[in-house]
């Protein structure tokens, strides 16, 4: 693609991400790159006060992110980052208010299927792109983040066929800055692609402490995976959306892209004594299958087996 669209009104020139976890560190950090000034941290309390000490530390260089306090005036954002886990995004939505203005432009990168909908009842659904990044493996320990595979995000309308305006002006903002993208035709299936991804790498890393190349070499942990993910295409099947084995083929061919040290986020969660998001995940399969009719027995078991290692540690 070009580095600019012509028929686009308004550039995107400032970026505020709320979250400064892997993946919004490592996205800041291009932004950072690209402009020192274009982007911004959102951050409230205690994290906004540890993150303006100790700023964030991205593939060993430092980088002097801005931090706005959400407790305090700031300019609204023309695209506004949500990057946050699944328990934090109630009070992210509301620190995230002050960035938000009738141009602004959202975009959640979140795992699941339903923070957009969250995210749009409040700020309206004209503000909304949906989205989700897939292949990144970035890793964190307290305020440093390495990663060596950037991924890739997708993100659009629900539907794509014309290209809007407003996914235009992020497609600009991402040339100028190096940030791999794709805009499928449809949003929602790939939304629910990624979501069969997480349900199956991450629980099945979780309860089993696997880094991905354990996924890469062991027959036994794929075929936890994808029994999970089946559950997913059963079900997203029973919703008319269209996922199939084939799905899981293409999960593979990222997965075999990845660092086998890295790891996934909810295993990143277990390690450090975190809150995971199982319930976002396993138990939003269990919570439609129920709805639908559709069985779930190993996402029952993974949500059974990852709250008990959850009681095991020091939940943070």
């Amino acid at each position: 693609m070009s580095n600019s669209l012509p028929g686009s009104r308004g550039s995107v020139e400032k970026v505020h991400i709320i979250g400064a976890g892997a993946v919004g560190a490592a996205y800041a950090s291009i932004f950072y790159d690209m402009d020192p000034s274009c982007v911004s941290f959102i951050a409230g309390d205690e994290r906004f006060e540890r993150l303006h000490r100790e700023g964030v530390l991205v593939n060993g260089k430092t980088y002097p992110i801005p931090v706005l306090n959400s407790n305090e005036p700031f300019p609204t954002a023309d695209l506004l980052i949500v990057t946050v886990k699944h328990h934090h995004l109630d009070q992210a939505i509301g620190e995230m208010k002050n960035g938000v203005g009738p141009n602004t432009i959202i975009i959640s990168l979140m795992n699941g299927i339903d923070s957009e909908e969250r995210i749009g009842a409040i700020y309206g659904e004209e503000n909304i792109l949906y989205a989700t990044v897939v292949g990144i493996d970035a890793l964190r320990e307290g305020n440093s983040v390495i990663y060596t595979t950037q991924g890739k995000i997708f993100f659009g309308e629900k539907r794509n066929n014309v290209l809007s305006d407003r996914v235009r002006r992020v497609v600009d903002i991402f040339n100028r800055a190096g940030i791999i993208h794709e805009i499928p035709a449809d949003m929602i299936r790939i939304l629910w692609w990624k979501f069969m991804i997480n349900v199956g790498i991450n629980q099945a890393s979780a309860a089993l402490r696997g880094p991905y190349g354990v996924f890469q070499t062991s027959i036994e942990a794929q075929q936890l995976m994808e029994a999970s993910m089946r559950e997913v295409i059963t079900l997203a099947r029973a919703l008319a959306i269209d996922l199939s084995d084939q799905d899981i083929e293409k999960w593979y061919k990222v997965l075999a892209s990845l660092s086998p040290t890295g790891k996934t986020s909810m295993l990143q969660d277990v390690e450090a004594g975190r809150k995971t998001e199982v319930e976002m995940l396993a138990g939003k399969i269990i919570e439609l299958g129920r709805r639908h009719g559709v069985p779930t027995p190993v996402n029952e078991q993974l949500m059974d087996t990852i709250k008990k290692i959850e009681a095991m540690c020091r939940v943070k």
